[in-house]
């Protein structure tokens, strides 16, 4: 659930006069200005154009800028078929030329727009994301197990990956992140414990704050958690275009997106109430943050497809009911 926290390092370069989430990303990363809109196929050649306007750093933020994931993105996943364009998941650095899917600003498209806000973020800051994490982020709120690369010693801790098999079994598919990828990813990439992530939730539920050290003011915490779509619509549903990857995702209405956060518009009966913030991580991690209940909570496993209809997702929802229950 690595996206909410390196958005929350961007939140705080915003804060502090460095970073203007109006500003084109090209102002910060020439290259982004290169990328160009998939607008279709001339049998296996790929149709592109120039974006209609300049991608703003808000548009990274909020899910608008155009850029998708393969594994939501039927044109995509032909793009990279064709071309041999690796996808981020392997820490090929040539991944961030995938183009863009739509002109930016024009509907909420889930992708790689976090991977490109964390290379504005490194502009910014002069340094590699995973400094910047450290020295702002998981550092003063003591999550010390939060970390791109484990060294030997945490090797041993981390939790593979499962897949279930044909006869129904579940069973160990190895580690799919890299050790030593060519750049880190503000899209996915840390790994951490439960122990130290409910630190990162429980900051963001008091308003920036915790243990008396603050990452974000009460406004900006505020700001993320109210819509910031701009009138466009949350989609209610995302189809998948990989399935060994992720089911569709069935949202329904009454959702909309903030900065870094899925947004639920209306109270859910017997969960969470109207205005939480919540996502996950596309092994199966979510957490979610009720401010108006005053709690947060999260749930792990580590499997594939991302939100097993079935399973990992009815897992969640399960997990979600019994704990509003309780209360």
């Amino acid at each position: 659930m690595t996206k909410m926290v390196a958005t929350a390092a961007a939140l705080q370069q915003v804060e502090r006069g460095e970073l203007d989430l109006d500003a084109p990303v090209d102002t910060y990363r020439p290259e982004f200005a290169e990328l160009q809109v998939l607008d279709g196929f001339d049998g296996d050649t790929p149709r592109l154009r120039a974006p209609a306007s300049r991608a703003t750093v808000r548009q990274l933020v909020t899910h608008t800028a155009g850029l998708s994931y393969f594994f939501w993105n039927a044109d995509l996943v032909r793009y990279e078929a064709v071309t041999g364009l690796p996808n981020v998941v392997p820490g090929d650095a040539r991944a961030l030329q995938a183009p863009l899917v739509a002109d930016p600003g024009t509907r909420f498209e889930y992708g790689i727009n976090t991977d490109w806000l964390g290379r504005v973020v490194e502009a910014v800051a002069g340094t590699t994301l995973d400094v910047v994490l450290k020295e702002n982020i998981t550092g003063p709120l003591g999550m010390d197990e939060t970390v791109f690369a484990l060294g030997d010693a945490r090797q041993g801790n981390k939790t593979p990956v499962h897949l279930k098999g044909e006869d129904g079994t579940w069973a160990s598919a190895g580690n799919v992140l890299p050790d030593d990828p060519e750049w880190w990813s503000a899209g996915h990439g840390l790994h951490s414990t439960p122990r130290d992530y409910i630190r990162f939730e429980r900051a963001l539920l008091r308003g920036g704050e915790l243990d008396g050290v603050r990452i974000l003011s009460q406004e900006m915490v505020d700001a993320a958690f109210s819509d910031q779509l701009g009138g466009l619509e949350m989609p209610t549903e995302i189809a998948s275009a990989d399935p060994a990857t992720t089911d569709t995702l069935h949202l329904g209405p009454g959702w909309t997106w903030g900065y870094g956060l899925l947004l639920n518009t209306d109270d859910v009966p017997g969960r969470r109430r109207a205005w939480s913030g919540a996502w996950a991580g596309l092994l199966n991690t979510h957490f979610f943050i009720d401010r108006s209940t005053g709690i947060c909570a999260s749930i792990y496993t580590n499997s594939l497809p991302f939100i097993s209809e079935h399973e990992a997702w009815k897992l969640y929802g399960d997990f979600e009911s019994a704990l509003y229950a309780a209360l």
